[in-house]
């Protein structure tokens, strides 16, 4: 998911406005805790270390949900978007930094504006089925069981 949306940025040319950048630091978050969890199942923790992360893992992929709700819910206007995300601090390469000193005016990403669409759903939409999906998975990972002969 972060390298799709680093790609979208990179080669799109599409600047995130604050929610997708708050969407991008749960997948940043969840890697943190995925190698904190794979470490200590290296451990005597084993397999209860594993689980537990899956736990975790599985509450922090619905609150990525949550937001990434919260954001498409605001790009369809079913709700309004965080004040901040209607002209608020954003994300500026180098190349639109340069832009700005030739003259060119500045524009802020809006959170109530998708700014890409496919098959009906914007990006953060998209996000929040990926999240979902991502939820459930961890969620199966917490609830099986075991199995034996695996490393403990």
């Amino acid at each position: 998911m972060l390298a799709i949306a680093h790609a979208f940025e990179t080669f799109g040319h599409m600047a995130p406005c604050t929610l997708c950048l708050r969407q991008r630091e749960i997948y940043w978050e969840a890697m943190a805790i995925a190698a904190l969890g794979g470490a200590l199942s290296l451990t005597r923790l084993g397999a209860l270390a594993g689980r537990a992360t899956s736990v975790v893992l599985t509450c922090w992929f619905l609150l990525g949900a949550g937001i990434a709700v919260y954001h498409a819910g605001a790009e369809w206007k079913w709700w309004p978007g965080p004040a901040s995300c209607s002209g608020g601090a954003a994300h500026v390469s180098a190349a639109e930094i340069s832009a700005l000193l030739r003259g060119a005016k500045m524009t802020i990403p809006a959170c109530d504006k998708p700014a890409w669409i496919f098959l009906g759903l914007s990006m953060a939409g998209w996000n929040a089925l990926i999240s979902l999906g991502l939820a459930a998975v961890s969620a199966l990972a917490a609830l099986t069981p075991a199995r034996r002969g695996a490393a403990a």
